[in-house]
């Protein structure tokens, strides 16, 4: 018999290109859905969320990636969340907000958003809360369902209808709501 998946959009806003050398400083988690193999259901993704602002784990960070977050760096490191109480934080809402279903992550573009969590959830707390594959790029989804090349798979190129109406801030938790709603559109959509 297989389980219900609970599927968790996720953003992640960083100071540089990859985990390590830069560092991770906020993100944001909202369930978006659960399938049963047969039956998709949509809760308002506004309801089970999930924000952390980490403090940096290096002294690294580019300037330009850090000015498309707009936090400020400062503030995060005097008062942002350890990251590991946060990662751990994070992994038990998962859990709970899961509700006994296997959480899945999808993101926009996933490659991105996976791998600053997984590093981190490996570097500090050694375990991640979707295993190690139990997530679902939204752009890809996106390229198979419409019969579309992955390059001409952008947010712009979609059809108005699948889009979320909420704007996209690049505050983690703002763009993973945002994201919940493509995905949860673009899970019930026939091309």
């Amino acid at each position: 018999m297989a389980r219900i998946e609970s599927y968790v959009s996720v953003d992640v806003e960083a100071d540089g290109p990859i985990p390590g050398p830069y560092s991770m400083l906020s993100f944001g988690m909202a369930v978006c859905g659960t399938f049963d193999g047969t039956r998709f259901t949509a809760p308002d993704p506004s309801e089970k969320t999930f924000y952390a602002e980490l403090k940096p784990i290096s002294d690294d960070f580019d300037p330009k990636a850090l000015e498309v977050s707009g936090l400020d760096r400062g503030r995060l490191v005097r008062e942002g969340r350890d990251p590991a109480e946060a990662m751990d934080a994070a992994a038990a809402w998962v859990k709970t907000a899961s509700d006994g279903a296997l959480p899945v992550l999808v993101a926009y573009p996933l490659a991105y958003d996976w791998m600053w969590l997984y590093w981190y959830w490996m570097r500090f707390t050694s375990r991640s809360p979707f295993g190690h594959s139990r997530h679902l790029d939204i752009k890809s989804l996106y390229a198979a369902k419409a019969g579309a090349m992955v390059a001409q798979s952008t947010k712009r190129q979609m059809p108005a209808a699948l889009l979320s109406g909420r704007p996209h801030t690049h505050n983690a938790l703002d763009d993973a709501l945002e994201q919940a709603e493509l995905f949860q559109n673009l899970f019930r959509w026939d091309a």
